[in-house]
């Protein structure tokens, strides 16, 4: 399993996935903003996703794990 993590330090804008939800490398899982600028977190890899592990509006840091792809 790939777990996919913030790169920067910000707020879960939109998530843009499911649970169960098939995924190729690029796609786009969890929008973070951070200073006012809209951040895309991107599959790292193709897969399904088995667990998203953060909620809209919610603070994250760097690392943090947003969405478990398996």
């Amino acid at each position: 399993m790939a777990d996919v993590a913030a790169h920067i330090t910000g707020t879960v804008w939109k998530i843009e996935v499911k649970i169960g939800q098939t995924v190729a490398s690029g796609d786009v899982l969890v929008i973070l903003e951070s200073m006012k600028m809209e951040m895309p977190i991107e599959a790292p890899e193709g897969g399904t996703v088995k667990e998203i592990r953060c909620k809209e509006a919610q603070p994250v840091n760097e690392g943090d794990v947003l969405v478990v792809l398996g």
